[in-house]
């Protein structure tokens, strides 16, 4: 079920977001009057590719999974989203309405703040106010997009398997196997052969199932074409 927070609660959520760290009081107020707090249940979906909203929306706490659908109705895993971060993918600043790139769905209970576009822009955006950290955050986005071309299109599965561990090793050990090889897009088998390979090249080690990163800079120059 989809819960909705009460105002004075949602102040202290708003709070848990460094996007708006810069903000005073009556500023951080005016963000409150134009938002929403809404938890959303494991499972359940924020949106689906090509929905067309008028809120940008921050993740406060919890894991979005960004993903697309080809057309032989297989998923395709692009990225996670975590907690204190930007959700909306942004294209342009022109008219008050965002068509979504992407589904996301949820993978935890999460919070998610929703703000109205439009008043965002007006009372924030247009006077210059949080602009630095707007910005920041669609290059963050950028920067996500260029790591789904360099797995999809450039890294091998040895270079996939690396990066992965190098981006977010905490994740990586939260997954199942064969969540990871599905994440990856390589065989289970394949993400078995990579994971001994890096152990005894002594690059990795493996704890009770949990990976040890033993020589970052070595995992590193693999997907980093050093290696």
């Amino acid at each position: 079920m989809i819960k909705y927070t009460i105002m004075n609660e949602k102040l202290n959520f708003i709070k848990q977001l460094s996007f708006f760290n810069s903000l005073d009081s009556e500023k951080l107020n005016l963000i409150n009057s134009m938002s929403k707090i809404i938890t959303y249940p494991k499972n359940s979906i924020l949106y689906y590719e090509n929905d067309i909203n008028n809120k940008i929306f921050f993740l406060v706490s919890g894991l979005l999974k960004v993903y697309k659908i080809d057309k032989f109705e297989n998923e395709i895993f692009l990225y996670y989203i975590h907690k204190n971060s930007l959700i909306s993918e942004l294209t342009t600043l022109d008219n008050d309405t965002i068509r979504c790139f992407a589904n996301a769905e949820f993978m935890e209970e999460s919070v998610v703040l929703e703000v109205d576009f439009s008043e965002f822009k007006a009372e924030f955006l247009s006077k210059n106010i949080l602009n630095n950290e707007f910005i920041n955050e669609i290059l963050l986005k950028t920067q996500q997009l260029h790591c789904v071309v360099n797995r999809e299109l450039v890294f091998d599965a040895t270079a996939k398997v690396a990066f992965s561990l190098c981006d977010d090793l905490d994740m990586f050990n939260s997954l199942k196997r064969h969540e990871v090889s599905f994440m990856l897009h390589i065989q289970p088998e394949t993400l078995s052969r990579v994971l001994n390979k890096l152990k005894r090249s002594a690059i990795i080690d493996i704890e009770n199932s949990n990976i040890v990163i033993l020589n970052k800079k070595m995992l590193q120059n693999i997907y980093r074409g050093d290696a």
